[in-house]
């Protein structure tokens, strides 16, 4: 990590905008979550780098761990990773090649495989899931309360945006 700036450049940017152009409000906010997605993705990467996953493995595992029968349809995966089907594809692939997933036929439906979790993968998951909650996921700084609240408002701009409905 590079040394701490004397100021905050957001806010810096953030004058500096409201001064030449206008509003800045939303710029601050947008600019803000950006960075902090920075440092979110480099603490939880460092965290499972050393169990062999990225995040999107990661949340492959836990998808696969919270399943009933331990096991999904790759569209499903895709679905509820809001991810297309490559990336599933890719993602299912290096899964398997390291040994914590397996594709296996759909007991009633010839055309689907599932993707099933092997106990390695729940394994791997156990491990990863304790490396990345003894981090708390890289968000530091919040209260309780304060990340309950940051939830909210996320969840209000991915629902605006038609992540999801109600």
């Amino acid at each position: 990590m590079n040394r701490p700036l004397p100021f905050d450049p957001i806010a810096r940017a953030a004058q500096l905008w409201e001064d030449r152009i206008g509003p800045s409000d939303t710029m601050a906010a947008v600019t803000g979550v950006m960075r902090v997605q920075q440092i979110v993705q480099s603490a939880v990467d460092g965290a499972l780098k050393p169990h062999g996953l990225t995040f999107a493995r990661y949340e492959a595992l836990v998808l696969l761990t919270f399943s009933r029968q331990g096991a999904l349809p790759m569209r499903v995966m895709g679905e509820r990773l809001q991810l297309h089907p490559t990336s599933v594809t890719n993602i299912v692939d290096r899964l398997e090649s390291g040994g914590l997933v397996t594709r296996v036929p759909h007991p009633t439906d010839r055309r689907t495989t599932l993707v099933e979790i092997t106990d390695d993968g729940r394994a791997r998951y156990e491990v990863a899931t304790k490396a990345v909650t003894d981090i708390d996921f890289g968000l530091h700084g919040l209260t309780e309360r304060q990340t309950q609240q940051l939830t909210e408002l996320l969840t209000k701009v991915r629902k605006a945006a038609g992540d999801f409905t109600e």
